[in-house]
């Protein structure tokens, strides 16, 4: 039988020992130590100079003065004295100083009971398991992003242009629709039956507003009066509808359906027009080449020309059908 115990280090009573209370009183002190342990501070390296009995202090890696040569010990004031005690993984220790709970790891104190650190974390998984692809991933019924008390925005960011920024839909995790900018800065929503083949079922052009639609394709613009817009139509030829946009007067006798063709002999035929909207054919329109108080319109190699004599700025829709 040892004369002290495992864990602890408790001295035991011996057979036919004298004195018996010494040895016990030992035992009662260590265990007034180490049950329900509380410490002073974390990392003491000094002494302090008027030492409270039953104070406790979890020494640094260099501490002087009386402490010399106890580096991360548990030093204990007991009857006037220090008594040393080593950690053991698993002790778990109160530090009045940083008012926060530990655990000793075995080579150092770690903080149990603060506020977890979020930041800079490789991974969350809710209800499943991240990886390094996919470091934040959920299993749940829904996910809920509310607002904070006015508006929510939802960031995707992306380093480059040629790179994707992008919602993927998946059935079975096997991709079936796709919307945001794939490759480039151009809003796309495209479909798929099998997730190998796709189909691009719209697309709007970053730098003019051009939205394409399978078969339909629209810009809408903005022109002073005097001048003319150059507008590049998705093919060479196609029906284009034309009309003035406004929320109180939206002008319909701007308006026209055209075929047009862009091609190396322009042309343009109308189909339906308002009476202040004049097809020019394959003039080439300055800003002031058609009537005064209409809006004019012709065909060139690879373009149309739009022309607003209406008398002040209008906006202006056109929609592309067949291109």
């Amino acid at each position: 039988m040892t004369d002290i115990s495992a864990r602890l280090a408790l001295p035991y009573l011996q057979p036919n020992q004298a004195q018996k209370h010494v040895t016990h009183n030992e035992a009662l002190s260590r265990l007034d130590v180490l049950v329900q342990l509380t410490l002073e501070t974390l990392g003491a390296t000094t002494p302090p100079g008027s030492p409270v009995e039953g104070a406790v202090y979890g020494l640094g890696a260099a501490p002087t003065g009386a402490w010399a040569g106890q580096p991360g010990a548990l030093a204990a004031r007991i009857d006037g004295a220090w008594l040393y005690f080593v950690p053991q993984a698993g002790w778990r220790a109160w530090s009045k100083a940083e008012a926060a709970l530990f655990v000793y790891t075995g080579g150092d104190w770690a903080n149990v009971s603060g506020a977890v650190d979020f930041d800079n974390l490789d991974g969350v998984g809710i209800g499943t398991s991240s990886d390094p692809i996919n470091r934040l991933a959920v299993s749940s019924e829904a996910t809920l992003l509310n607002n904070a008390g006015a508006g929510h925005q939802l960031k995707l960011n992306k380093a480059a242009a040629g790179d994707t920024a992008s919602l993927l839909y998946q059935t079975g995790f096997s991709g079936r629709a796709e919307m945001g900018l794939a490759g480039n800065d151009d809003f796309s929503v495209k479909v798929s039956p099998d997730g190998g083949t796709w189909t691009e079922a719209m697309r709007m052009d970053a730098t003019t507003g051009m939205t394409r639609v399978t078969g339909i394709r629209g810009v809408t613009l903005s022109l002073d009066d005097d001048s003319v817009a150059t507008i590049i139509p998705p093919s060479a030829g196609g029906f284009v509808f034309i009309t003035i946009t406004d929320d109180t007067y939206p002008q319909a006798a701007h308006s026209a359906i055209l075929v047009y063709d862009v091609g190396g002999s322009p042309a343009l035929q109308t189909m339906a027009a308002g009476s202040l909207l004049n097809n020019q054919g394959s003039t080439v329109l300055t800003g002031t080449t058609g009537p005064d108080g209409r809006t004019n319109v012709s065909a060139q190699t690879g373009s149309l020309l739009l022309e607003n004599r209406f008398g002040n700025t209008r906006d202006f829709n056109l929609t592309f059908i067949g291109g």
